[in-house]
């Protein structure tokens, strides 16, 4: 694969860990290969109780979780991490392809920091990831 000076980041030699939850597999493989681009180490979960495992057993820096899953959906997956305080400061991203008031709301009570519309751009992905980064900083 070429790799030309637009695909050099700065901080792929330091990039984050970023756990991606959603049901759709075509979401997630996206997000997955637009985080490598990042220079970004990347998991996957493909629902709310994956999820929960993954993020107790590798820690994640950052969480990428979709609203609408079956069994556990988002706000709840999100308030599960938030409750626990050795997750509790991880910075929760809600995805959803609806792009509503109610949705944000929701998302901010149960401890999410953002709100990302579906389907997102590469450039959406990795802005979110990096401003994320410098405010842990």
């Amino acid at each position: 694969m070429p790799t030309g000076d637009s695909d050099v980041n700065p901080a792929a030699s330091s990039g984050a860990k970023v756990l991606v939850i959603d049901d759709s597999n075509t979401i997630r493989r996206s997000a997955e290969i637009f985080l490598r681009q990042g220079g970004h180490e990347v998991l996957l979960a493909e629902d709310g109780f994956d999820a929960l495992a993954k993020v107790n057993d590798h820690g994640p820096e950052l969480i990428f979780c979709d609203i609408l899953m079956p069994r556990l959906d988002g706000y709840q997956t999100c308030a599960i991490i938030k409750r626990n305080p050795r997750f509790a400061q991880v910075p929760v991203i809600m995805l959803s392809s609806k792009d509503g008031l109610f949705d944000k709301a929701r998302g901010r009570m149960v401890g999410s920091e953002d709100y990302l519309t579906k389907p997102f751009t590469k450039e959406q992905l990795l802005r979110a990831v990096e401003a994320f980064r410098r405010s842990a900083v």
